[in-house]
This record gives structure tokens, sequence and C-alpha cells, in this order.
């Protein structure tokens, strides 16, 4: 088994994307990277706060027969996770750099499958930001977001406006009254993210996701934003 291999590369609008599997010493496993330039941007051996997002974003939903979104498909475990919960009958991934759904549909990533052959889970080619932006077509019961690093460390400038009231007023038109709206940090909770949230949603919290890290021999943390549309 080779140590390390380039599964692809490709330009993107946000830059040079790539998708690479090594086989990780230390760790005693093989791993998928995502690269965006130098950037790493995710990794297969860290999947526990991508799942979080999902189930802690679907566990304030309240109802059955659920509408969800997830923006951002990436590696595909807060997609895959989220078809876990049996009341989810429509997932909507949006994803803008076309590689990644690419990746998928060909099956260079292990959880590919599950979401290609689930006919509840449906990929689409588009900006989360700019749909966000738009009148919607209909009303959802949940958003999760994992696309930038932080609201304050965005992938490409013009994720920046989303992080204001604005935006989320914006993004607020798309769920249904009592829709949850989580998004994903690899920072600590940041009171002032709380606090833009609280403008706008109500109910809202930041719950710390910790999980292993062999690579330093022992944990690291991201956080999870919960918010309701009152």
């Amino acid at each position: 088994m080779a140590r390390f291999e380039e599964l692809d590369w490709q330009r993107t609008p946000l830059g040079e994307i790539s998708l690479r599997r090594r086989y990780d010493l230390t760790a005693r496993t093989e791993v998928y990277e995502v690269k965006l330039g130098d950037e790493y941007l995710m990794s297969s051996l860290f999947t526990a706060s991508e799942r979080a997002l999902a189930t802690r974003g679907l566990a304030m939903v309240q109802g059955e027969q659920l509408s969800v979104v997830v923006g951002g498909l990436g590696l595909g475990y807060t997609a895959v996770e989220a078809l876990q919960d049996h009341r989810v009958a429509h997932l909507r991934v949006l994803e803008t750099a076309e590689p990644v759904l690419d990746w998928h549909r060909r099956g260079l990533l292990p959880d590919a499958r599950d979401l290609l052959e689930d006919p509840r889970c449906e990929l689409a080619h588009q900006d989360f930001f700019v749909a966000m932006r738009r009148e919607p077509e209909r009303q959802v019961d949940a958003i999760l977001l994992d696309i930038d690093h932080t609201p304050n460390h965005v992938l490409h400038p013009s994720h920046a406006a989303f992080y204001t009231t604005e935006g989320l007023v914006s993004l607020r038109e798309h769920l249904r009254p009592g829709g949850v709206f989580a998004l994903w940090s690899d920072d600590p909770p940041d009171g002032a993210v709380e606090e833009l949230l609280s403008q706008v949603f109500v109910d809202v919290g930041a719950e710390v996701v910790t999980f292993p890290n062999p690579l330093i021999d022992g944990e690291s943390a991201c956080t999870v934003y919960l918010a309701r549309r009152g």
C-alpha cells in the first residue's frame, strides 16, 4: 500500500484544491485530506465535530419528515450523519467546488456511496452564501453550515458579509418558524459570535466538541453554535 497518493488536483475560484490519501503511522489508519492551496481544510482523521454538527443541530429540531440543508459537502461526514436521523426526509447539500462533488461521484471517498445511494440526499453544485441571499423557494427545518474555519477566518473574502446581522437575517428566512441553524467553528466559543446570533435568533448557545487527537497524544476541540428561529 502506498504511503501517500494525490487522488486529485484541480483549480477552483477559491484556489487550487487537492484530495490526498496517506497512511498515518501514528494513528495506524488510512487518512483522506483536503487542501486548498497550502491550507488544510479537512481530514478523515478528525470527524467528530463534523458529525456533531448534524447530531446536535438536529437534536434541537422538533417534528418528523424534516427538510435539511447542509452548507459544504467536504468529505461528507456531516451529511452522512444527518441521514442517520430517521426523521430526515430530504437532505440538500450545497457545495460550490465542483471537484468536491466529482470526488464523491467517482467514489474516491469512503462514505461517497452512502450519500449517492440514499434517495433522500441531493448533492447540488451551488454557492451556499449566494443561495442564502436569495428569496427561499421553500423553507426548511434545519441549516447546518461547515465551510469556513471560523466566522472570523473565512475561506474567501466574499463570505464575510454572511457573518453579519443582515446576512443572518437573510438565512433566517430560509428556516421555518422553530427551525434551527447550526454553525461549525474551529475556534473555542466566541462571545461576539453568540451575541451576533442572538440579534437574529433565539435559544442561542455554543457547545464544545472534544475528540481524541493521536497526533498530539491528547484532545482537540471545536465549537458548534446552535440557534433557533423564533
